[in-house]
């Protein structure tokens, strides 16, 4: 018998199936998915890989498998997944399968489980951002100090055994890198239950009304008949989408079989795993980045044990190893971060599809802004339509008023914070009500320029401006982390009239309390949460402590209930309107409707306040009229004269590496070989600059292509991408995004 490998790299040209000899003694217990360690290359250094196909004859094989581990395998069906995954979304077969595999596992086997009650953990000393600056600076060279660092800033807090082998240093490594400072080393006692410390009090269903009752049963019939069905809850804010979500796992649970919920952000996670843990007590098991390696790794194994039948998590929990699968469910299913921006760049939502058509059960995606793409086929019958026009506790929809911050100028008034929003915040104040601002940008100031040359900082490896990060008093680059002091002179024409240009929410933070002085603030963005369980520690306090104004970038938007919250106040709606992005205006209706839905909750009435300099837009009317149907019909007509999404999609090819004008000639060199066997159909723009011409020292170029995605274009695109000359070319890569975030 032989079995057909492939192995498990990142290196494109390894993307090939390898044939090997399957020794008599694992001939029984061989099977598709199975992990297997095999001699490869000419120094037979033994490598691991998965068996994708066995067959009785071969013309190639010559060496024979050294080991099976059946433990850290996948099933045959993840592996269908995995060839369909690697092309549609143009990469290694390995790279899907590495997302199907227990956390920990991708690279190295796993240690032993943690026995001791006590044990050894490593912890970074240094921030994130001064580690990067002296990883930058060369201050840092070793490639094996460099490895662990990276690896801390992603799994803080790890056994120091798993530590040692997922990256496969030494201890004495370790000590050194304790020694220089940059890590510490501390005993302590093992507790790997992400639930350890929640004290949650048992919830009971609660009554559905008539339109909760509709969409129940219209669902609940396919969980019956184990039928699959795709069903969009479009239910405004408040609605209590979330109970039926509850109700339907519950049916799920009485039929035998498991539930998957996936949440769009770490910060939603644990107010969601509260309201199930009162539901349904330790049923459930948890995926997301935060947990530890080792917490990962429980609760995958409490998974494929079949110990917990809930599984809640971000995006790659779509993966997660349930064995009866019976429903999957959605929550703010317009929400980006679905869609990987990292390889594979896999869509969750597409998987989903495929997954719950696979099982035969139902997929359910929620929104009280729909994806505009799900709304089409929603009104196209493709999708089963349930709609919530009512708050389940019968609490009103907030008032909303626009103010004119063209006005506010006219007057004088040269804060961030409008005459309005500071009489409102008074108030609030005064009737011990709380207050959320949202402000989509971190940081101080967005870019420093010398008004004397217009000299512009910007990062040394990017060609983006810096922001100005007040707290640390350090100029940052958002894309690659680099950061370097404040500049008090223009390094150009050695002028002193620098001026610090734009708003961030360290510098609403700080307006705020000179507006405010007696009131208690918190800022919830990605510079106060990157540590383990700082998103659920800052709502926490703001909820518990009753914390007067909450500010915070998108991780404030979605989802959160805080029933003491009657303002919120947008401080500019319009700053992400004019983004290179066919979507800008879907997400900034998206972004003021979500975040307008955080006031008024409960009995008290909520008001929001949105600032702009474009109040005629007609994203910010129809958000103010909290009309998701008035903009729906605006935008489709729109992108059916456009051609943009759902009318065709669009796949970006993304061209980066050290040398310029290599980049620009590999750009065309691709451009030239679609061109010559493209269908009628695709429309193929000429390669340009990205937006972002230069991040992290590489230059970048991309093709973009706008058609409907078919079996043929596949084959189209990577004819142009696969050729021997490009093999051939280093230090330059080549990326294919299907759908992508962010155009840049």
């Amino acid at each position: 018998m032989f079995a057909e490998i492939i192995i498990n790299s990142n290196a494109k040209a390894l993307n090939k199936i390898f044939d090997y000899i399957v020794p008599n003694d694992m001939i029984n217990i061989i099977r598709i998915g199975a992990r297997v360690f095999v001699p490869f290359g000419k120094g037979e250094k033994i490598e691991d890989g998965f068996v994708i196909n066995l067959k009785e004859n071969s013309e190639y094989a010559n060496k024979e498998i050294v080991r099976i581990e059946n433990e850290n395998s996948i099933s045959e069906d993840n592996i269908i997944l995995a060839k369909l995954m690697a092309r549609k979304y143009f990469c290694n077969i390995s790279d899907c399968i590495r997302l199907m595999l227990p956390p920990g596992t991708a690279s190295k086997e796993i240690s032993n489980r943690i026995k001791e009650k006590t044990g050894n953990f490593v912890y970074l000393k240094r921030d994130i951002d001064e580690i990067n600056m002296l990883i930058d600076e060369e201050k840092i060279k070793s490639e094996k100090h460099i490895r662990v660092l990276k690896f801390l800033q992603q799994n803080d807090g790890i056994y120091i055994s798993d530590l040692k082998l997922l990256t496969d240093v030494s201890k004495g490594i370790l000590k050194t890198l304790e020694k220089n400072g940059h890590i510490e080393i501390i005993e302590k006692q093992i507790e790997r239950n992400p639930f350890i410390n929640k004290n949650i009090i048992p919830d009971k269903p609660k009554k559905l009304n008539s339109e909760q009752k509709k969409c129940f049963n219209g669902i609940s019939s396919n969980i019956e008949n184990n039928e699959f069905s795709k069903n969009l809850i479009y239910g405004i804010t408040g609605s209590g989408k979330t109970e039926i979500y509850l109700q339907l796992i519950q049916k799920v649970l009485e039929k035998g079989k498991d539930a998957i919920v996936l949440v769009p952000e770490i910060s939603l996670t644990p107010q969601m795993v509260d309201r199930f843990l009162a539901r349904f007590g330790n049923n459930i098991a948890v995926l997301h980045s935060k947990l530890s390696v080792g917490e990962r790794y429980d609760e995958w194994q409490k998974i494929a044990k079949g110990e917990a039948k809930i599984v809640i998590g971000a995006r790659s929990a779509i993966f997660a190893p349930v064995k009866k699968l019976g429903i999957i469910i959605i929550d703010e299913e317009h929400d980006m971060s679905y869609k990987s921006d990292s390889t594979p760049r896999y869509n969750a939502k597409d998987l989903a599809k495929y997954i719950a058509e696979k099982n035969s059960c139902p997929l359910v995606l929620g929104s009280a802004t729909p994806d505009i793409i799900t709304m089409y086929q929603a009104k196209n019958n493709d999708i089963n339509l349930y709609e919530l026009t009512k708050r389940a506790n019968n609490a009103n929809l907030p008032n909303i008023e626009i103010v004119d911050m063209r006005n506010e100028l006219a007057i004088g008034n040269k804060s961030m914070l409008s005459l309005k929003l500071q009489n409102e915040i008074e108030k609030n104040l005064k009737n011990k009500k709380q207050t959320i601002l949202f402000l989509n940008r971190r940081g101080y100031s967005t870019f420093i320029m010398c008004r004397e040359c217009g000299f512009v900082a910007k990062c040394k490896n990017c060609n983006i401006s810096l922001t100005y990060h007040m707290s640390e008093n350090k100029l940052k680059c958002h894309y690659c982390g680099f950061e370097c002091g404040i500049i008090k002179e223009c390094p150009k024409c050695k002028s002193k009239k620098i001026k610090y240009f734009g708003t961030g929410t360290q510098k609403l933070e700080d307006e705020v309390n000179k507006l405010f002085p007696n009131s208690s603030t918190i800022r919830m963005d990605i510079d106060t949460v990157s540590k383990k369980n700082s998103h659920e520690e800052i709502l926490n306090k703001f909820k518990n402590e009753n914390i007067d104004i909450l500010i915070g970038t998108q991780m404030v938007v979605k989802g959160h209930h805080f029933p003491n919250v009657t303002l919120v106040g947008v401080i500019t709606a319009d700053s992400s309107l004019n983004l290179e992005d066919y979507r800008a205006v879907e997400k900034t209706f998206q972004t003021l409707v979500q975040v307008a839905g955080r006031a008024g909750r409960e009995k008290n009435t909520g008001n929001v306040i949105i600032q702009t300099y474009n109040p005629d837009h007609y994203a910010i009317i129809d958000s103010q009229k909290q009309d998701y149907s008035l903009f729906y019909n605006q935008e489709i007509e729109l992108r059916k004269v456009l051609n943009y999404p759902p009318f065709c999609d669009i796949i970006m090819i993304r061209f980066s590496g050290n040398n310029l004008n290599q980049i620009q000639n590999l750009a065309n060199f691709v451009y030239k070989k679609i061109n010559e066997v493209k269908k009628d159909n695709m429309l193929i723009y000429k390669p340009v600059p990205s937006p972002i011409d230069k991040i992290k020292n590489k230059y970048r170029w991309r093709i973009i292509i706008k058609c409907k995605l078919t079996s043929n274009v596949l084959d189209i695109i990577q004819y142009g991408i696969q050729d021997e000359k490009i093999s051939k070319i280093k230090d330059a890569s080549i990326i294919v995004d299907v759908n992508p975030n962010v155009m840049n």
